[in-house]
């Protein structure tokens, strides 16, 4: 009884130091096939130009809508030319009210833009960040459906303190959804933004849409990317 006990323990404690080693070998290869798939379709897109529709909502109100037609210029970054006039600015209030008004007016103004901006730190999501994450130890694994969904999640993706979670298809190496844990100057400023993917025809896949919700200033920002046709 006193071997059978060892051996059992001994068995145990094998499977219990493999477990991590398994788990280790999951990650690097979940993590290699999600970089393959972000630059595959990086490239794929390159052949593509699309229309991208941002607004921005305060209190549930249109607040800003801006089209831009995008592609991929020779450096390897996304050109943006815009396609809608912005829209007309009212007519300033004058007096001391009025100033305060329009010093508010260009805070959130300013507020909307940088919340514009952080949404493009993240959409579409960068290989070259992954392997930054993977290689500070950043990076963990969960599989959500055997075979059909795993979540990659990346800390300290953009910012310290952010986190970034892609679901991914590890047959297909399809990107299902992503959201992000961030924030605007101050971890105190919490957002999130939530990215859902498309496949084109030829089956590359690009960012359909992103929303991005700064519950502190109830300001939402909406991206769409449509219309996407070969550049001729």
């Amino acid at each position: 009884m006193k071997v059978i006990s060892m051996l059992t323990a001994v068995l145990l404690s094998v499977c219990l130091s493999a477990a991590p080693v398994v788990q280790t070998e999951g990650l690097q290869t979940h993590v290699a096939a999600l970089k393959d798939s972000l630059e595959k379709n990086r490239q794929q897109l390159k052949q593509y130009e699309w229309t991208e529709t941002m607004t921005v909502l305060v209190n549930g109100e249109e607040k800003s809508q801006k089209q831009t037609m995008n592609h991929y210029g020779p450096d390897g970054t996304v050109q943006k030319t815009p396609i809608e006039a912005s829209p007309e600015k009212q007519q300033p209030q004058r007096g001391i009210r009025g100033r305060i008004v329009e010093k508010k007016k260009e805070e959130m103004t300013d507020y909307m833009k940088r919340a514009v901006d952080l949404i493009k730190m993240y959409v579409p999501p960068n290989p070259e960040k992954i392997q930054a994450a993977k290689n500070a130890g950043n990076v963990s694994l969960r599989v959500v459906e055997p075979g059909q969904r795993v979540r990659l999640s990346f800390k300290n993706y953009q910012m310290p303190g952010d986190m970034m979670a892609i679901d991914f298809d590890p047959s297909t190496k399809r990107l299902l959804g992503a959201t992000v844990s961030t924030y605007i100057d101050d971890p105190k400023d919490a957002v999130d933004v939530s990215i859902q993917f498309n496949q084109l025809p030829d089956g590359t896949t690009y960012p359909a849409s992103a929303n991005l919700n700064a519950p502190a200033k109830k300001i939402t920002v909406k991206m769409t990317n449509s219309d996407y046709h070969r550049v001729s």
